[in-house]
């Protein structure tokens, strides 16, 4: 079937976010007047009519096709197969953008207009837009008069901003581009990446990436993933072509396994393609791989009270303006932890990232937006958080905010690349907007050729899924009104065909369909009551506060207390702990700002059990602190654990941290140096902790 890329533009925006474009957005959206869209309309109209489909009009006068289910879900299908025979505006863009980039001399304007066959005024349409793409990175678009148009900033700006670009415009078709890869089924994607990617190059890219990820038992959230692919490929392509790096800055703050990870990476490109990078090159894809790395919720150990002060200060603040009382959500909590970590990074290291969900939880959720947007201002004075990674912090809290009002009652699985806070978003509004569903799970594209679909009722995806052989629904990540009515019509297709039984799920008690759905069965959430029971026992048994020891240094208190957690059988190798402890403070500083303790905490094989442990200092000593500032310490503070956690381990030793800083009251008492006042604010705090989790369950 003959279709022009805009008239696929319009059917795709209809299709992804049904509901909430009309004619004037749809024009705005494809730089085009309304009149041109309306000619265009006519083609469209035409396209659905073979899949006996239409545009029709909501109640807010917004555009969605209507339709039958299984017929919106052959459009969707047929439309990832329709390759268009003219290139998009974004394609164009594209073909600008890459020419910049490599041409080391201005490019003539009339060029470009030649090569592309577009008038002035869409050449500078196009070059406006590009222009407000790489200010947000630090280049610079010069434009003049009998000079020509040249890119002007270093290069690690120009390898992000080529990166950006791709997701921003080309992320689907990356999608499916690696999958492809990954199963042997490549098609020519030519006319999409425009000749910028071999697919034999980027299939070594990606299978080293891949491999280094799995024995490394390393998690990406999906978007992030597919950045960091691009990113390792553009840094070959270009360092090959010349385009190199000529310094890097003073990487401190780079963990050993992220470098590490890097290397790994490189050894398997270089020894596939027989050809290396430099030192330098490495160092920025290592810099550029710790921006990346999320770690999962559940895994996260709190080695920054600072950030975890922020996110419980960002939280009560959000509460206080959208009066919820969310401060006691400890998932809340450690999804913000999680996130924020690498987008502190991010935004510090000026590595840019993108959000393809921005504009729509902008549009969607504004009240949210402004709230977010205002107290993270507050609470991180001296950063910049972009609209992008607002949205993302959005996310966490809308999905705390929908978790709330859940309804859990049928077996679906979510596919949703788009990163987790989206994930469990769209989980969320599921259970809230179609109570029918059961159990939820959550499935990034890499992982869903591992899974067998016959098991789930149901397969939801945010994404187009070409390749995919098995039914499924194509939604909104934030699901729209309209996503909802063909869910419903969908849901109602199976019941017809005697795939699920209504009635038998009706009749079943809600507890009951609570427990069946879950994910834990009793055995194991009473292991869990046990594991919690007992890591807080023995942490609350290792509790010391000692106020008589003495040395030369804090170095020789920090000894002391290692000593002593020797002698009481909480420790087997006092050297090997206390060389961790100070290999720990070499890399950031321990000082609290704003209190008179330092928090030194280690994972060792030397450590036995979990402990925490306090000394008074007679006469302060001056430490480096968390914001890099030197301070006096009077309170040293001891968190040990061993080296392998579980993970409810690793909540407990990341609930202490957070709780020394939990508000002025709790940094008065830990600085007290009265082992009872202290005891005490810790059982309290692990009492909430405990109801707050038997509530998760």
């Amino acid at each position: 079937m003959f279709i022009r890329n805009r008239e696929k533009s319009i059917l795709e925006l209809l299709l992804k976010m049904s509901g909430t474009h009309t004619v004037s957005s749809l024009a705005n959206e494809l730089h085009v007047s309304e009149r041109t869209v309306n000619r265009d309309m006519r083609n469209v109209e035409k396209i659905l009519s073979k899949y006996k489909l239409k545009v029709s009009k909501n109640q807010d006068h917004f555009l969605y096709i209507d339709g039958k289910n299984e017929d919106i879900f052959k459009l969707s299908q047929s439309l990832s197969s329709m390759r268009p025979l003219d290139l998009s505006v974004e394609q164009r863009k594209l073909i600008v953008l890459i020419k910049l980039l490599q041409e080391k001399e201005p490019v003539k304007q009339q060029a470009l207009i030649s090569d592309l066959d577009i008038s002035a005024a869409t050449i500078a349409s196009y070059l406006d837009d590009l222009q407000a793409l790489v200010k947000g990175f630090g280049l610079v678009l010069i434009r003049k008069r009998n000079f020509g148009i040249q890119l002007s900033g270093n290069e690690a700006s120009k390898r992000r901003v080529l990166g950006k670009f791709f997701i921003q415009h080309f992320n689907e078709e990356l999608i499916e581009a690696l999958f492809q890869l990954d199963h042997h089924k490549f098609r020519n994607t030519d006319s999409l990446f425009l000749h910028f990617f071999k697919p034999e190059y980027l299939n070594v890219v990606q299978k080293a990436v891949n491999t280094e990820l799995e024995e490394k038992e390393i998690d990406l959230a999906d978007s992030d993933y597919m950045a960091f692919v691009l990113q390792v490929y553009i840094t070959y392509q270009r360092y090959i072509k010349g385009s190199r790096l000529q310094e890097v800055d003073h990487h401190s703050d780079l963990e050993e396994s992220d470098i590490a990870f890097v290397y790994s990476v490189c050894r398997r490109i270089e020894s596939e393609l027989k050809t290396g990078i430099s030192e330098i090159e490495k160092q920025y894809l290592a810099e550029y791989f710790k921006g990346s790395k999320m770690q999962s919720a559940e895994s996260v150990y709190d080695d920054n009270v600072i950030t975890s002060r922020n996110i419980k200060q960002l939280i009560e603040l959000a509460s206080q303006k959208i009066n919820v009382d969310l401060t006691s959500d400890f998932s809340l909590f450690q999804g913000l932890l999680a996130h924020l970590k690498p987008s502190i990074f991010r935004i510090r290291k000026n590595l840019g990232s993108y959000n393809p969900l921005t504009e729509q939880i902008k549009q969607q959720y504004p009240k949210l937006f402004r709230v977010i947007t205002d107290v993270t201002q507050r609470v991180f004075k001296d950063l910049s958080f972009p609209e992008d990674e607002i949205a993302y912090i959005v996310l966490h809290f809308g999905s705390s905010l929908e978790q709330r009002l859940s309804n859990i009652n049928l077996r679906a699985l979510v596919v949703c690349p788009t990163g987790i806070g989206a994930s469990k978003m769209l989980k969320t509004r599921l259970q809230k907007e179609v109570p029918c569903i059961t159990d939820i799970e959550i499935s990034s594209i890499k992982e869903m050729k591992t899974k067998d679909l016959n098991q789930y009722d149901l397969v939801f995806s945010t994404v187009r899924l070409p390749w995919a052989n098995y039914p499924y629904l194509y939604v909104n990540p934030l699901l729209s009104k309209e996503d909802v009515k063909n869910i419903e019509g969908y849901i109602n297709s199976f019941i017809q065909s005697n795939r699920i039984d209504v009635r038998e799920q009706a009749d079943m008690k809600p507890a009951e369909a609570d427990f069946t759905a879950g994910s834990k069965t009793l055995d194991s959430l009473m292991d869990d009551m046990k594991e919690m029971y007992s890591g807080i026992s023995v942490l609350l048994r290792n509790l010391k506060v000692y106020t008589g020891l003495t040395g030369e240094d804090y170095q020789d208190i920090i000894r002391s207390m290692v000593e002593c957690c020797f002698q009481q059988g909480i420790a087997k190798d006092v050297d090997s702990i206390y060389k961790r402890l100070l290999e720990r403070e070499k890399i950031a500083g321990l000082g609290i700002p704003g209190t008179n303790m330092a928090l030194f905490h280690c994972q060792d094989q030397g450590v036995k059990e979990l402990a925490f442990q306090l000394a008074h200092l007679e006469t302060p000593s001056t430490l480096r602190g968390m914001d890099e500032k030197p301070m006096d310490v009077r309170n040293i503070l001891l968190l040990l654990a061993p080296k392998e956690l579980t993970p409810i381990q690793r909540e407990i030793t990341s609930f202490v941290s957070s709780t020394i800083i939990e508000d002025n009251k709790s940094i008065l008492i830990f600085s007290s140096a009265n082992e009872h006042l202290i005891r005490e604010k810790l059982e309290k705090s692990f009492y909430q902790f405990i109801k707050n989790k038997m509530l998760e369950e």
